[in-house]
């Protein structure tokens, strides 16, 4: 009998805007981005195994910056 198990990350886009980037400085769309990583077993995932992390992606250089959950929820609103 095998038991195929592992982990799964997946990126859910939370939302976009236009927001000044801090490092390249241009005002460009910002994609926000909810990353969780969860426990899977048999390609099923059953339960998270960290915090989901919010990611903010900058469309102009495309660099990726972590950035606070209460942050994410002002933005998302």
């Amino acid at each position: 009998m095998f038991l195929l198990f592992g982990l799964r990350t997946r990126d859910h886009m939370l939302g976009t805007g236009a927001m000044v980037c801090d490092v390249c400085g241009v005002h460009a769309a910002q994609q926000l981005v909810k990353r969780s990583t969860k426990f899977t077993l048999f390609f099923i995932p059953l339960f998270p195994v960290r915090p989901a992390r919010y990611f903010r992606f900058c469309a102009n250089c495309g660099v990726q910056q972590a950035i606070d959950p209460r942050f994410a929820d002002q933005l998302v609103a």
